[in-house]
């Protein structure tokens, strides 16, 4: 019979409200999304499984409840980021934010800006997710609900028919600053649609619906 190591399990963990949302493997990690972070909710835990179930379930779910689906779902390719944005109002404040697919911690988060709409979110959410990946280096894709966005990521275009204004001058020059970015690539990572049918909400969700 093998001898126990007697050292306890490596601690992950997870942190619901904070600078950074997701799973931290370390608690070094951890402390800087919550260390001075009002209202921050946090919790450690023993295996990488249960944190992820955790981090899906919320801060206040009860123990021992199932995740409704496996994850990573059938058919999600790894790595790769998803991709999404919220707007109060069309036009509205507007962010968006991005997550790693394979952690599901929160890659990057922008905004919010005071005057926008959901899809110019998720056309620079997804920008922004593979100025990350070329920067990186990686072999990675990007997943977006937004139908619209992905067609003009792959136009290379933001087509919105907002009109710019003094209040939205900020989130414009972001606009033209990702379409000269999109030009400038000879090739773009894998830019794909994220199947809600088959997988859930998308792990960057804000659930605000």
């Amino acid at each position: 019979m093998a001898r126990s190591s007697g050292r306890p399990p490596r601690r992950v963990y997870v942190v619901w409200h904070g600078r950074r949302t997701g799973v931290f493997s370390t608690w070094a990690e951890c402390e800087a999304q919550v260390k001075g972070f009002a209202g921050a909710r946090f919790k450690a835990f023993d295996s990488l499984a249960a944190a992820q179930v955790a981090l899906a379930a919320g801060p206040d779910a009860g123990p021992a409840k199932p995740a409704l689906r496996p994850w990573p779902p059938p058919g999600l390719r790894l790595p790769s980021y998803s991709v999404d944005a919220a707007c109060a109002g069309v036009p509205g404040p507007l962010e968006w934010r991005g997550v790693d697919n394979g952690t599901r911690a929160e890659a990057f988060r922008r905004g919010p800006y005071p005057r926008g709409t959901n899809n110019i979110g998720e056309f620079l959410a997804i920008v922004q997710a593979l100025q990350l990946i070329v920067a990186a280096g990686q072999a990675a894709a990007v997943y977006s609900d937004s139908q619209v966005a992905l067609g003009w990521v792959r136009a290379k275009t933001c087509r919105t028919s907002l009109p710019p204004a003094p209040p939205s001058a900020a989130l414009f020059a972001e606009v033209r600053a990702a379409e000269r970015w999109l030009a400038a690539q000879r090739a773009l990572p894998p830019v794909l649609k994220w199947e809600t049918a088959r997988w859930g909400e998308n792990p960057a969700d804000f659930g605000r619906k």
